[in-house]
């Protein structure tokens, strides 16, 4: 009996450059800035943006009164994943799983990040496949959505002329 399994879509135009948005994706102090949705803050534990290569991550809650448990303790969910492609300024292949003891947490996720050249910027999609049954659709997507917004504004405000300012 096969398993059913979800996918999740989320994109965004960002008004910048490609180049200017993978960087935010390949560098891991940019990478903590933007990924954690709103509520949590990250921390890269272990980064190594190549194909083969992989990280470790935790994503902490910041308020104490969350209203869900976290996967991997009650106020973390830490991440390990590794990566199956990177073609710059076209597309990021991970594989993800949470560090759980939960079963509903299991599994491996596959996200594809894409990025396209548009009038105004560059648009980015992601598609999460095979996300595990303890994430609820509505919060992976509004995870997903807060992600991307949280990208258009750190690389918005440093996007100038092709040029980034980013530490």
């Amino acid at each position: 009996m096969r398993t059913v399994t979800r996918t999740d879509r989320a994109s965004r135009l960002i008004k910048a450059p490609v180049d200017v948005v993978y960087r935010a994706f390949v560098d891991p102090a940019l990478l903590m800035r933007w990924l954690p949705p709103e509520g949590m803050r990250g921390e890269m534990l272990d980064f190594d943006a190549r194909p083969g290569g992989g990280y470790r991550m935790a994503l902490h809650y910041l308020d104490a009164e969350h209203e869900t448990a976290g996967k991997s303790g009650e106020d973390v969910d830490m991440v390990e994943g590794r990566f199956v492609a990177l073609d710059p300024g076209r597309r990021i292949v991970q594989q993800a799983e949470f560090v759980a003891d939960d079963p509903a947490f299991a599994g491996t996720m596959t996200v594809t990040w894409r990025f396209a050249s548009a009038d105004g910027g560059t648009r980015v999609a992601v598609v999460c496949e095979d996300v595990p049954q303890g994430i609820t659709k509505r919060d992976h997507d509004a995870g997903l959505k807060s992600s991307l917004a949280n990208l258009a504004a750190l690389v918005e405000s440093q996007a100038d002329n092709r040029r980034v300012t980013m530490p």
